[in-house]
């Protein structure tokens, strides 16, 4: 992800905690958050996912007049492969962890941009699936001083091959 300007709003704020139903004062309410430890008004934990949407290329964004893959496992028929959103060889992938590691809160009136590096890869041997590729990403979220945020840390897995459903037993 590579996002070059994402405006961080009270109103932004306060609409991601009502959509994940948290009703904390440091999000939603401006004098009462004064009288918190934060001294104002903060972004929820997992705020900064919602720069994805600032992402021209975010895959999981729908665009007018584009196939789309959708959030179903074959909501348009396109793989994941052809959508460009990674996963690869003969299997399935799957986001398997997310970490956010906070070097100060999000406030309204930051600028963030949004880099994202290539971290960690490791294997495992599964048990229906053969082998499973693990892979981090790492996103670095800077405001508009050029200083440290949030660092993101998600994992995605890749199994080498689908999982084999049982057959259905016979009545």
């Amino acid at each position: 992800m590579a996002v070059k300007d994402f405006p961080v709003e009270a109103s932004h704020i306060l609409m991601f905690a009502r959509s994940i139903g948290d009703e904390n004062v440091v999000y939603t309410d401006a004098e009462a958050a004064k009288q918190t430890e934060a001294g104002g008004i903060i972004a929820p934990p997992t705020f900064v996912q919602a720069s994805a949407q600032f992402d021209p290329d975010y895959v999981l964004r729908p665009k007018p007049g584009q196939p789309w893959f959708g959030s179903g496992g074959k909501a348009t028929g396109i793989t994941r492969a052809t959508s460009g959103g990674g996963g690869g060889g003969n299997g399935g992938g799957l986001h398997a962890e997310q970490h956010y590691e906070y070097h100060r809160p999000v406030r309204p009136g930051d600028v963030l941009t949004a880099k994202t590096f290539p971290g960690k890869t490791w294997e495992k041997e599964g048990k229906r699936s053969g082998k499973l590729v693990f892979s981090e990403s790492v996103t670095e979220y800077r405001d508009q001083k050029g200083e440290l945020v949030v660092t993101a840390r998600g994992v995605g897995v890749r199994t080498e091959r689908p999982v084999e459903q049982p057959a259905p037993a016979k009545a």
